[in-house]
């Protein structure tokens, strides 16, 4: 192991005890796409002691060009990320411990996590999850690393409870919408930057050295080779409902029935079950072959060919359908399958 980390070690900042520091943490990274492909292996590489892995997708062919963790047999066979990524990173390290979900990452799994983790690795797509992580981060006291990345452009900062605004108290200030990969595209190089400097990020917080941590949230462009870093300090709220005098967490509040998202990138809609009403792998084959449809299954899930669209039902009773961007139309076809 010490010939493993030399080079690290060398470095001062981190040094033994550094390394010490890192084999003895726990990080949690929200989503196993483009960012958190390339934070798991450069975390693992780097000798975190554990990581819990969270996504609830698979692997398509549109993936490979940024995905570094991914094959074309990934693609092929529409592996769980979650299922690849922890193959390829055992194959890394051996001594690696760990966990990984195959789930929407919501709010019962959020609190879970920030209960046992030292830092949260945002690698979402979404407002809605990075508010969880914002909620589950303040509430536990546990730092979380943001990051963003479109086009040739990306966006990273360091939320830390207590010292930094959160999440929330930003949001009058971020776009009311953003561009996403599916609009607009993206380029292998600014997920990589991105994820660097995320990773960064959390080898100095893991490390021991939050002294050296960004106090501004850091913006680059490659393609038109800028950057800007924004105070934010300013721009805490001491009304915010997350990190506030008299904060209520708004984003872990549990749901009580189901709910239907567009997902960003995916020209589909992803249906959460509602928790009295769970739809089986089971009875998701019965009802595809009796709307006389096509039937897949595997392990992990049930895909669906019926009228003309793609469904895949995932053992949590998560229901993606594809080739639509909208929810009313999602909401309508997922009662036209169950009722």
């Amino acid at each position: 192991m010490e010939e493993r980390y030399s080079r690290q070690v060398l470095f001062k900042p981190i040094g033994s005890s550094g390394q010490g520091n890192l084999g003895e943490s726990s990080v949690a990274i929200i989503g196993c796409g483009a960012l958190g492909s390339a934070i798991a292996e450069t975390l693992a590489r780097a000798g975190v002691g554990e990581i819990h892995l969270v996504d609830r997708d698979y692997v398509e062919l549109s993936n490979l060009q940024r995905q570094q963790l991914f094959t074309e047999e990934d693609a092929e066979q529409l592996t769980p990320k979650v299922v690849a990524a922890e193959k390829r990173l055992k194959a890394i390290r051996t001594d690696l411990r760990l966990t990984t979900y195959l789930a929407h990452a919501d709010a019962p799994l959020m609190e879970k996590l920030a209960a046992s983790c030292r830092l949260i690795m945002d690698a979402t797509d979404n407002f809605e999850t990075r508010l969880l992580i914002n909620d589950a981060s303040v509430k536990f006291g546990v730092p979380w690393i943001y990051g963003a990345c479109v086009g040739s452009s990306g966006v990273v900062f360091p939320f830390i409870p207590k010292e930094t605004p959160c999440f929330r108290c930003l949001l009058p200030v971020l776009p009311a919408v953003n561009q996403t990969c599916d609009t607009v595209g993206i380029i292998p190089p600014a997920v990589q930057v991105t994820a660097a400097l995320q990773c960064t990020e959390a080898l100095k917080w893991l490390s021991g050295n939050r002294e050296a941590m960004r106090k501004k949230v850091h913006y680059f462009d490659l393609w038109d080779n800028m950057q800007h870093d924004l105070g934010v300090s300013r721009i805490k709220n001491p009304e915010c409902a997350t990190c506030g005098e008299e904060p209520v967490f708004p984003a872990l509040e549990a749901r009580g029935q189901g709910s239907y998202a567009v997902l960003c990138g995916r020209d589909a809609v992803q249906v959460l079950p509602d928790p009295d009403r769970p739809i089986s792998m089971n009875a998701a084959e019965n009802i595809g072959r009796q709307m006389g449809g096509s039937v897949n299954s595997t392990p992990y899930f049930v895909e669906l060919n019926v009228h003309g669209k793609r469904a895949v039902l995932f053992k949590d009773g998560r229901l993606l359908i594809h080739g639509i961007r909208n929810v009313a139309e999602g909401r309508k076809f997922y009662h036209q399958l169950f009722g």
